[in-house]
């Protein structure tokens, strides 16, 4: 069974009186321990897709479902219970609270978590040791270079264990040395059994994935797997 399945997916707003087709239907599976990226031109769809795998927009029709669990049944409570649980977000702006140190930020979603604070200390700086920046715990935000910042919200997002990242252009703001640091990041967490789904317009990246998606007017215009190009290449 698939960890991630999204079944005839739709998403209409409407804004004065225009009707606008964000996604038209669809339908995709998702394997455990994939690295997902997901592309195409503005307005294709992709943020939305997303949005709706984060249980931040619901779908006009259709169905999600994560590790058989069916979303958008949920109630709000529940599924704000299910973000915590299964999901960790990771965005192209950081996110960072900059009155908070790197340690502090990163111990933000465990504020629910009914622990002992210096396990939570620890938890967090476990967690940015584990992405390279445990002797910049005690750094405020606007102390840090870009790429550190985020490194930062990775491990923010990783921070409560999260079976699933979900990250939105999160090179978007970099220079291209940083960025391929930031995805040879995501592909360590990746390789260590991290399934994680990623947004981008930036084509350099997508070497890095094991699987592409690519939108186009709210469809999935191609799906391709870096096996099957390996071996088209070969052909």
């Amino acid at each position: 069974m698939s960890f991630v399945q999204f079944s005839n997916l739709h998403k209409v707003y409407n804004s004065d009186a225009v009707e606008v087709k964000a996604l038209d239907g669809i339908s995709v599976e998702i394997e455990e321990g994939a690295f997902v990226g997901v592309m195409g031109p503005s307005g294709s769809g992709k943020s939305t897709m997303l949005s709706i795998l984060g249980g931040l927009c619901h779908p006009t029709e259709g169905a999600v479902v994560v590790d058989g669990i069916d979303l958008y049944q949920l109630n709000s409570e529940k599924r704000a219970d299910f973000r915590r649980e299964y999901l960790g977000f990771v965005f192209q702006a950081f996110n960072l609270i900059p009155y908070l140190t790197a340690e502090e930020n990163v111990m933000l979603p465990l504020a629910v978590k009914k622990i002992h604070s210096r396990q939570k200390k620890e938890m967090a700086h476990s967690v940015l040791q584990r992405v390279g920046l445990g002797h910049r715990a005690g750094h405020l935000p606007n102390q840090l270079s870009g790429g550190e910042q985020e490194r930062v919200a990775i491990a923010r997002a990783l921070v409560n264990e999260p079976p699933l990242i979900l990250a939105d252009e999160p090179t978007g703001s970099l220079d291209t040395g940083t960025s391929r640091e930031i995805m040879q990041l995501l592909s360590v967490l990746n390789k260590e059994g991290q399934t994680i789904v990623m947004v981008t317009h930036n084509d350099e990246v997508r070497s890095y994935f094991d699987r592409t998606l690519l939108l186009r007017d709210g469809l999935i215009a191609k799906d391709v797997c870096k096996r099957e190009e390996l071996y088209a290449r070969v052909g």
